[in-house]
């Protein structure tokens, strides 16, 4: 096989898959690769799916593989810069929204006929509704694909990059990145490989892999934002007039006794929670189908505490991922499910009191007491916003509602770059992994963006 390359893509998430289809289509000579540690999406496969609990799998289903940790997503593209990253800022408004909307267009494309994708827009009395008690709500227009169109999606634009010579290299994680003359060695477990030019698009779980490439190459970074919380479970009747006017509620709070800001992400209508292997750590999420037949009765979202560290603390990454290893160690290797009502009455859930709950679980995680593995601060604005929260959708701070722990978001490192997203001569970083996006679309417009440098420079 050909180990030398004019681009290699690490990693075969949106933004790397984005970047090869930009580079393949507009230099049809260009030697272009993927190197993905993961496997073909059609291989990835969670054993957990089927009610069991985490395997710890070496490489995660879930997390990794082509079509990157969206793949098992709801495929919530947001047709806007308010949130889901800084590309607005880093590029400007307007240059920003013409990537975006070729993204949604490269989406499109590879859409299968006879697939209708809902859009979704904003809702002037809903945002109201939040003003006056006192929470802030952001939305935009969302395309909503569901889990199974994204995959289909993904699956007919990686089709495409193979029958058009883009060589997908499955399995293969890059350990380390050496300068040599005219480009970059990569190392693999394998062969090395060898490229002119490298478009680095770990996403978040390749925090540790971007910083010693930083460290290795002299690059500038500074430490960002890590969001520490809880994946939230309940009937999803509590949220459906939200649900049924505007596809994602995404709301901010400031809470009361600290007057942190908390946020309400990442909503799923008629969804299920999963759990994520992320490098040996298990933490939840949540997903939802398009398909009517596989929505359940619950809805399920993230509510995440922000934490901005300041010098001398640098590694905000590791702070974040400590507690999630606590509730692993409470949870004997799983994700924790708790009660609200059993949280604020200060005792752990059993699995006697979780059976007789009236909102039945979607995953199988271990009952148990979240107070144990969350700070004191984090825990108080947990429980404030489920109570703000409650005031514009009655119903969510009862006793029944299922909190799952821990949810962490990692920002930590985000590289110096130039306006190409260039951090080191011939190295471009994108995605999540970059510190700038937070989501699917700007992801893949950072992938447009910067293949377009690389062949219109």
């Amino acid at each position: 096989m050909e180990r030398n390359y004019d681009v290699i893509i690490i990693g075969g998430g949106i933004g790397g898959l984005m970047a090869a289809y930009a580079l393949r289509s507009q230099s049809p000579a260009l030697r272009v690769a993927i190197a993905e540690k993961g496997r073909m999406v059609e291989q990835r496969k969670c054993p957990a799916a089927g009610g069991r609990s985490c395997v710890y799998c070496p490489v995660c289903s879930i997390t990794s593989g082509f079509a990157g940790a969206g793949a098992f997503s709801d495929g919530k593209f947001n047709l806007g810069t308010a949130y889901g990253g800084t590309l607005g800022e880093e590029l400007g408004e307007r240059l920003a929204m013409e990537y975006i909307d070729r993204v949604s267009q490269v989406l499109d494309r590879f859409t299968p006929e006879g697939i209708r994708i809902r859009e979704y827009g904003s809702n002037e009395a809903l945002k109201l509704k939040c003003l006056q008690n006192n929470l802030r709500l952001l939305d935009m227009n969302v395309k909503h694909l569901g889990t199974d169109n994204n995959l289909l999606i993904m699956q007919n634009l990686i089709r495409w990059l193979l029958e058009n010579g883009v060589v997908l290299l499955p399995n293969t994680e890059v350990r380390s990145v050496d300068a040599i003359s005219g480009g970059y060695r990569l190392q693999t477990a394998e062969e090395p490989l060898e490229a002119r030019q490298i478009i680095v698009a770990t996403g978040r779980n390749g925090a540790e892999f971007v910083g010693e490439l930083c460290r290795k190459f002299g690059i500038a970074v500074r430490s960002n934002a890590v969001d520490i919380g809880v994946r939230v479970e309940m009937k999803d009747a509590i949220w459906r007039e939200f649900s049924s006017q505007i596809y994602e509620p995404k709301i901010l709070c400031r809470t009361r006794t600290f007057e942190d800001r908390t946020r309400m992400f990442c909503f799923n209508q008629g969804g299920i929670v999963s759990a994520e292997n992320n490098d040996g750590v298990i933490t939840a999420n949540g997903h939802s189908f398009a398909d009517p037949a596989k929505k359940t009765e619950n809805c399920n979202f993230a509510i995440l505490s922000s934490i901005h560290f300041t010098e001398p603390f640098n590694n905000p990454t590791e702070y974040a991922k400590s507690f999630s290893k606590m509730a692993n160690l409470i949870g004997s290797g799983n994700v924790l499910v708790q009660r609200f009502g059993d949280l604020i009455r200060g005792r752990r859930t059993n699995d006697h009191r979780l059976g007789q709950n009236t909102v039945i679980p979607t995953l199988k995680a271990t009952a148990g007491d979240l107070s144990l593995a969350l700070p004191h601060r984090i825990l108080t604005n947990i429980i404030e916003t489920i109570y703000a929260l409650d005031k514009v959708a009655p119903g969510t701070a009862n006793d029944d509602t299922l909190l799952y722990g821990l949810e962490s978001k990692y920002y930590s490192l985000k590289p110096e770059h130039d306006k190409d997203f260039r951090v080191y001569d011939g190295i471009y970083l994108i995605g999540d992994g970059s510190g700038i996006c937070r989501g699917l679309s700007q992801s893949g417009a950072m992938g447009l963006y910067v293949a377009d440098k690389i062949t219109r420079p």
